[in-house]
């Protein structure tokens, strides 16, 4: 089972914090002088995605990462983004956090502050050189 992933030389671990810039695309549909006349406007947004990584699955090009934030009403919502992807444009670590397990479906049935409780780890350089 995959704990660790790495995009564009960002660590991403199961238990961290992240936020996930993907990019969208989005259609909408504006009507014209005349009731036939309809012409079609795409917009381009960078959405932010942030929350916990409860699992690593697959390998190589394949690889994806699920994520899960608590939204509005305490409603759960995860999304699943694969590593090997053009409209992700970039992943910030908030906190890495320290688990004993590889995946994390036992947040699910949490709700409140325990749905996102996780203890943080400093993360520590590896050694120095001194060559």
């Amino acid at each position: 089972m995959a704990n660790m992933t790495q995009w564009n030389d960002v660590p991403v671990c199961v238990g961290d914090t992240v936020r996930v810039h993907y990019k969208l695309i989005e259609k909408e549909k504006i009507s014209g002088k005349t009731k036939r006349e309809v012409h079609e406007e795409t917009h381009e947004r960078t959405q932010v995605f942030e929350g916990i990584v409860l699992a690593i699955k697959g390998s190589g090009v394949n690889q994806m990462f699920t994520v899960r934030h608590i939204g509005a009403a305490a409603v759960g919502v995860e999304r699943i983004f694969p590593i090997v992807s053009p409209w992700i444009k970039k992943i910030d670590v908030k906190k890495h956090g320290g688990v004993r397990r590889a995946k994390l479906y036992y947040l699910r049935g949490r709700q409140g502050k325990s749905a996102s409780r996780i203890d943080e780890v400093r993360v520590q350089a590896g050694p120095a050189s001194t060559a």
